[in-house]
């Protein structure tokens, strides 16, 4: 990145430095691409809603050799306390239920203010930087090439030009790249107020738990944030005039006569209101959104970050191949065609959510009030037992999205287990994809005259490991992966190189770099 803007080139303008930003840029950095990122704040973000890293995301900060620096500073939730009012029904062990599916099983507490600041030493440490105090302040776009897109930034020295081939647009809810590119942002805001608190002394909850607790007319969702009763608050209640505004004290009154939850000091307290709203497009041309620009919805399920944050892991890679050569432009319509579906549902199934938590409809009030009692109770106690648990563990860690990954594949409406979704863990396989590149993967005793062969043809970095361990991986098949990690392809032996070769040109892939076959053991 340069350090004078004024007539500036780059290949990708990232707009807004907050958690989906820093990731996409520094994804792009470490891949080698030369990047711009601006954000008219002086910093990262000192107070935050956001909180929960999940199993997917871990894992994709794993790949890209960052984790370290945030396990070291999460705390890891490995049980959730579903309750009504004063009452816990028990818990529910989602670590132990995720421990065949990822190597970060359980919920990950790390506010967003310390996220953005470990991504920013990430970005820092690749040779990246981020322009603060630069405000977007136009954006035009100039059909296609190497100046694609052209920015008006607003910077402590004036206005300056960034000229970009591509640019996308993390600047949050109220994205003036999307406003810009008159992109609707279809949904709604709901009435009700969400109060978050970042209480400490607290008593009246499980311990180093999520708790979730309904009430007739409220609801209290927690996250521990430390030892010694720091947790995080968010929750609603009902006040008796419809405009009336949410205080510290009426907040501190409801959580201790409606939940018997009280708390010694809070570092601050705020309030906002929940909107549930889908962009009309992702993409624009040379315009692209990610994050809470593209998508927003209630915190119910903890799912909004790490769904920006999957955004930027997607977009990166596509935008570094076709910036290298290595795939056609028409690869980058996948962008929008994997990540806006998964923005829809999850929009969807958190607005229903809320709407039961919220709602005022007789409804609504009898799921909380009766038979929340009658049916979590139950949920608790059975849900660990079922063998098909590990999958409610799937959704909420988003480690289940499923993606297209050709047009016979979706005209059937009929998901794989394994094509299509990240590559399912074996407790072995998941090393070898910190090289970001494609590659063929093998379980089982492979015959190494098909490894060559195949190797030979498509020219792949290529894995074989003894065992699939717990996993859905089916031993004796070859699996084509991506750089994101989701499995594009399967195959036997026999028809490897046909369905692999179209799974390739479907990507709009053009030709692999190198090969090298390496049986890793595990």
């Amino acid at each position: 990145m340069g350090e004078s803007f004024e007539g500036t080139r780059t290949e990708v303008l990232v707009v807004g430095a907050g958690p989906t930003g820093l990731l996409l840029a520094a994804i792009l950095t470490k891949l080698g691409i030369d990047v711009v990122i601006v954000d008219g704040k002086s910093g990262p973000t000192r107070e935050s809603r956001a909180l929960v890293l999940q199993a997917r995301t871990m894992e994709i900060l794993d790949q890209l050799d960052m984790v370290d620096p945030v396990l070291a500073e999460t705390v890891t939730a490995t049980a959730a306390s579903p309750g009504f009012e004063r009452t816990s029904f028990g818990r529910v062990p989602i670590g132990r239920i995720g421990a065949n599916v990822s190597p970060f099983p359980g919920l990950h507490v790390l506010e967003q203010s310390r996220t953005e600041r470990i991504l920013l030493d990430q970005l820092e440490r690749l040779g990246g930087t981020v322009l603060w105090n630069h405000r977007l302040a136009g954006l035009a776009v100039h059909g296609t090439g190497d100046t694609a897109v052209e920015a008006s930034v607003d910077g402590p020295d004036g206005f300056v030009r960034i000229a970009a081939t591509y640019c996308v647009g993390a600047d949050g809810a109220s994205s003036l790249v999307r406003k810009l590119h008159g992109i609707l942002f279809e949904g709604i805001t709901n009435e009700h107020t969400f109060y978050v608190s970042d209480a400490h002394g607290v008593t009246g909850l499980e311990p180093d738990a999520v708790n979730i607790r309904f009430g007739t007319d409220d609801f209290l969702i927690t996250f521990p944030m430390a030892p010694g009763g720091h947790d995080r608050l968010l929750g609603t209640i009902r006040l008796s005039e419809v405009n009336e505004s949410v205080t510290e004290d009426a907040a501190r009154v409801k959580l201790s006569q409606v939940f018997g939850v009280d708390y010694d000091v809070a570092s601050w307290f705020s309030t906002y209101r929940i909107s549930h709203r889908v962009a009309a497009r992702f993409r624009a041309g040379p315009v692209f959104l990610a994050g809470d620009a593209g998508h927003v919805h209630s915190p119910v399920g903890a799912q909004g970050m790490n769904t920006g944050l999957l955004d930027a892991h997607n977009l990166a890679f596509t935008l570094a191949a076709v910036l290298r050569k290595r795939a056609e432009v028409s690869a980058l319509d996948r962008y929008e065609a994997e990540r806006r579906p998964v923005a829809l549902r999850l929009v969807s199934t958190t607005d229903r959510a809320f709407g039961i938590v919220t709602g005022t409809s007789p409804l609504s009030r009898f799921v909380r009030r009766r038979a929340s009692r009658v049916i979590v109770p139950i949920i608790v106690g059975v849900v660990p037992r079922l063998p098909g648990a590990s999958r409610l563990f799937e959704y909420l860690s988003q480690t289940r999205i499923h993606y297209w990954m050709s047009a016979e594949a979706r005209s059937t409406g009929r998901r794989g287990r394994v094509v299509g979704r990240r590559l399912p863990w074996t407790g072995t396989n998941f090393d070898v994809l910190r090289s970001l590149d494609w590659q063929v993967h093998f379980y089982g005793a492979v015959d190494r005259r098909d490894a060559v062969r195949i190797l030979s043809a498509l020219r792949l970095p290529f894995h074989s490991f003894p065992t699939v361990g717990a996993s859905r991986l089916s031993a004796g098949r070859f699996y084509l992966v991506r750089p994101d990690g989701f499995v594009a392809a399967e195959a036997t032996g026999d028809e490897a190189i046909t369905i692999f070769r179209k799974a390739l040109a479907d990507h709009g892939v053009r030709r692999a770099r190198h090969a090298e076959v390496d049986t890793v053991s595990g």
